[in-house]
């Protein structure tokens, strides 16, 4: 298993950034996130959806965005992609109630379908612009081991474009962590059709987060 030093390049800047505080309390940097409006997404999405979990954590997983679940729960992680985690993560041997979990974008983008709202793909602006409280958690939490769940998280923290499935599965070592590692979300696998191949991605998905275990 080889470790690789990689420094974060920066996104493109296309509007104002959020500025969290100079605060090392935690409950300060949430509750001045709620207030932020550095991209649109605020004006549709119920809150902001901060980090959660262990302050101590040596393990944190950023993911790409709350899901409709998480947006009205203000919660990261509690929908059907986070108990797809929670299932993983034991599989793997990793004890989440010791590890913090985060998105890249702290809102909710959706497209509106009837009654449903349908998950949408943030983009470069909205990416960039909530960089700034992505930034602010790790440097708090200060990681051993940071988990990049998609194309989305692994570009908020490498600020570039990353190819998840050529990349996962080794440790990069960024200014964030000291291991860095790039894997899929689990929401991927909530939409394979085929149940093999979605129990084939599921392991794979389970060997990569074993390797935290394996590395602790």
């Amino acid at each position: 298993m080889r470790t690789e030093i990689v420094t974060a390049v920066p996104l493109k800047k296309s509007r104002p950034e959020a500025k969290p505080p100079k605060t090392a309390n935690w409950d300060s940097l949430r509750r001045a996130a709620r207030k932020c409006e550095a991209c649109p997404l605020y004006k549709n999405a119920t809150q902001t959806v901060f980090g959660e979990g262990a302050l101590n954590a040596q393990i944190v997983f950023v993911g790409e965005q709350p899901g409709d679940q998480e947006d009205r729960e203000g919660r990261p992680f509690v929908g059907p992609a986070g108990r797809l985690l929670d299932r993983a993560l034991a599989a793997a041997g990793v004890d989440r109630t010791k590890c913090c979990v985060t998105n890249a974008v702290k809102h909710f983008k959706f497209e509106p379908r009837g009654k449903r709202r349908l998950h949408k793909k943030p983009n470069e602006m909205e990416i960039n612009a909530c960089r700034p409280w992505l930034k602010a958690e790790l440097a708090m939490l200060k990681p051993r081991f940071l988990v990049c769940l998609g194309g989305t998280a692994a570009r908020a923290v490498f600020g570039r474009t990353v190819k998840v499935m050529q990349e996962r599965g080794h440790f990069l070592q960024t200014e964030w962590a000291e291991r860095t590692l790039i894997t899929v979300h689990p929401s991927s696998l909530l939409r394979i059709p085929d149940p093999e191949s979605k129990e084939r991605e599921f392991a794979r998905f389970v060997a990569d987060l074993a390797l935290l275990k394996t590395h602790a």
